[in-house]
């Protein structure tokens, strides 16, 4: 087995990198949560004020956003980052180089953690600002459930990879709408319970689930509850190795169809 390359990953971040640093209306991506942090903390105010002595919905309403964020961030910089080489019709180019396909994940995948990083800064100093909640009080205990979540947009992006091989520019869409379809059924902000019936049994399936489960015990100032994150932590694993497999076997079907002629 050849060994992975660290001079073509770090070429490969590189390379996103440069893009995005001279196309300055992609930084909209790494700005938006901060949006999104004064749209949804805006409702939670109106809603604790509506419960007298309520002091936990403002920070669980941000922290669930903040998490949210962690797993649309990691799937958008790796999902997009691919659809990228489709875009500029350099898929065939990549595909004759040396650059194995794991070197170009594990790069990509890199240089999305660096916007990850800016999206949760801007979301913490919003936070901060505007509603008093400082992030870094329980950012220790919240460590576990953002590594889940990180994990789960990269293994998100992997499924939307093989989608867009397999069914081609018409599967884009999904880097997005996943996502969000993941949103609502993870139950980011409340207990899987708030849910209609017909949906809670695919919420508590999800390893996210749980992961949002794990933060909010914390954020009501409970203990990490260490079996939730047991459980997310499991299933996540199970669906890294669908997405790797579901992957590979697309990747396989593109070659051996000549689909690469879609992009070239």
């Amino acid at each position: 087995m050849r060994r992975l390359n660290s001079r073509r990953m770090q070429a490969i971040a590189r390379r996103h990198a440069i893009v995005f640093k001279r196309s300055p209306h992609r930084w909209f991506d790494v700005a938006a949560p901060a949006i999104d942090s004064i749209l949804f903390g805006s409702l939670a105010v109106v809603l604790a004020k509506s419960t007298p002595g309520d002091s936990k919905t403002v920070p669980a309403v941000l922290t669930g956003l903040l998490l949210f964020h962690i797993l649309f961030a990691s799937n958008l910089a790796l999902s997009t980052g691919f659809l990228e080489e489709t875009w500029t019709r350099s898929l065939l180019n990549l595909m004759v180089t040396p650059l194995r396909e794991t070197e170009y994940i594990i790069g990509t995948a890199v240089f999305g953690l660096s916007k990850v990083v800016i999206g949760m800064v801007f979301v913490s100093c919003t936070a901060l600002l505007f509603y008093a909640f400082n992030v870094t009080t329980i950012a220790v205990q919240l460590v576990p459930s953002a590594i889940i979540l990180l994990f789960m947009g990269w293994v998100l992006a992997l499924f939307v990879i093989g989608l867009v091989l397999r069914f081609g520019a018409g599967a884009e869409v999904l880097a997005w709408a996943l996502a969000f379809l993941l949103w609502p059924l993870s139950g980011a902000f409340y207990a899987v319970g708030a849910l209609p019936g017909i949906l809670q049994p695919i919420a508590r399936v999800l390893p996210t689930t749980h992961a949002f489960a794990a933060a909010r015990a914390v954020v009501a100032g409970e203990p990490l509850p260490w079996a939730q994150i047991a459980i997310a932590a499991v299933g996540a694993v199970v669906l890294a190795a669908l997405s790797l497999w579901w992957v590979k076997s697309r990747l396989d079907q593109f070659r051996q169809r000549g689909y690469v002629t879609r992009y070239s």
